[in-house]
């Protein structure tokens, strides 16, 4: 091949390239979390029969962050690095994620809240603002509903309320996919059981197949100040339920993030963290 051709060759493939990341919005990509900061305080909680990994940062007003499904703590590295400034900042493994245990016993939304209100007895954490994404949203609705003493604000991200809230087309969306691969890769690296990632999704599995189930008249008992929160191109979770949600939890503010999709803390860090403070702190 000549000179002219090689060079020739060189700028259609950077060409290429070029255009095939600039077709990948961000909200079609999926990012590594940032690296975790070193907390001033981690370890283990037994609550309701588990042993369940948190760890604690800064000082001020406390915030708990809750993550998804399949998830684990450290997604939140960069929300933890930015409200750990002002905020006592809190984070877990939900029971069997991450590097926390899980019994046989069924899952389910109500159980899942009564572990995070036994981890804020252990840390002696009387009230909290509660930040959550997808799952994590879902307990904080239902700590809203049953605990509201608990709670001074919830920012509830991609939640539902209902199982026909969720998008069906997440079955065989590309980014979800690799979200579900990651978490499987990281299940076996973090978990004390490395080896149970398909029964630990069975036994979750099994509650999204009914929960959650509450209907307008209970969301609309809401007191706690809320913010119903969605990715502009979230993949899982209907805009149009996004909206109902918002409708009917009295006073809610709905929030809609830009550029992004379920996985908004990752692809807008900055932003989505913006969002929480504006929200958090308002007086």
């Amino acid at each position: 091949m000549t000179r002219f051709w090689k060079a020739f060759a060189i700028v259609i493939l950077f060409a290429a390239s070029s255009a095939f990341a600039a077709a990948e919005e961000r909200w079609q990509t999926l990012p590594e979390p940032a690296a975790m900061p070193k907390p001033d305080q981690s370890g283990y909680a037994p609550v309701n029969g588990i042993q369940m990994y948190y760890a604690v940062f800064g000082a001020g007003d406390p915030v708990l962050l809750i993550h998804g499904g399949l998830g684990h703590a450290d997604i939140w590295a960069s929300q933890v690095a930015t409200f750990s400034k002002t905020h006592k900042v809190i984070v877990a493994d939900s029971r069997g994620h991450g590097r926390s245990t899980r019994t046989e016993q069924p899952y389910g939304y109500d159980l899942m809240a009564s572990d995070y209100l036994a981890l804020l007895d252990h840390l002696k954490i009387d009230k909290t603002a509660l930040v959550g994404w997808s799952d994590g949203g879902i307990i904080g609705i239902d700590i809203a509903l049953h605990h509201p003493e608990r709670l001074t604000r919830l920012f509830a991200q991609a939640a539902n309320v209902t199982t026909d809230g969720v998008d069906p087309g997440v079955m065989t969306n590309k980014t979800f996919a690799a979200y579900i691969d990651r978490s499987g890769r990281e299940y076996k690296k973090m978990s004390k059981t490395p080896d149970q990632y398909d029964a630990f999704v069975a036994q979750m599995s099994h509650m999204w197949e009914t929960e959650p189930a509450w209907t307008k008249e209970q969301l609309a008992e809401i007191t706690t100040p809320t913010a119903i929160v969605a990715g502009d191109h979230d993949e899982a979770i209907k805009r149009e339920h996004t909206e109902y949600i918002a409708s009917v939890i009295p006073g809610a503010k709905l929030i809609i993030l830009p550029n992004a999709s379920h996985f908004a803390m990752l692809q807008a860090p900055d932003e989505y963290s913006q969002a929480v403070l504006d929200f958090i702190d308002a007086k």
